[in-house]
């Protein structure tokens, strides 16, 4: 099964303490179907001091959100919208917005 959301993508949070927000994909699980986005899912990391976290304390980053609880918004029409797959004359495989019909990827 492949995942319609990909790295970049400007998504809304659709479900969750985060419903609303709007963020970007900073990366993609696609093994536990889940993504990570900018500013939403904030959750706090107790960590020692080492070379990745300097002083160490406690530390705010964003956690993983399931990817059915987020929907693609559509660079175009900037609305939240589902995606479906097309494959167009020089044999590329392309996300289309349902509601513009305009190519997502570029």
């Amino acid at each position: 099964m492949g995942l319609r959301i990909k790295k970049n993508d400007n998504v809304l949070v659709l479900a969750g303490k985060d419903r609303g927000k709007r963020g970007r994909v900073l990366q993609v699980i696609p093994k536990k179907q889940r993504v990570i986005v900018e500013k939403v899912n904030i959750i706090k990391k107790h960590a020692r001091p080492s070379p990745r976290y300097g002083q160490g304390g406690i530390i705010e980053m964003e956690g993983p959100i399931h990817i059915s609880n987020v929907m693609l918004i559509c660079p175009r029409c900037d609305r939240p919208t589902r995606i479906s797959n097309q494959i167009l004359e020089d044999g590329r495989k392309v996300r289309v917005c349902k509601k513009c019909k305009e190519v997502v990827d570029q």
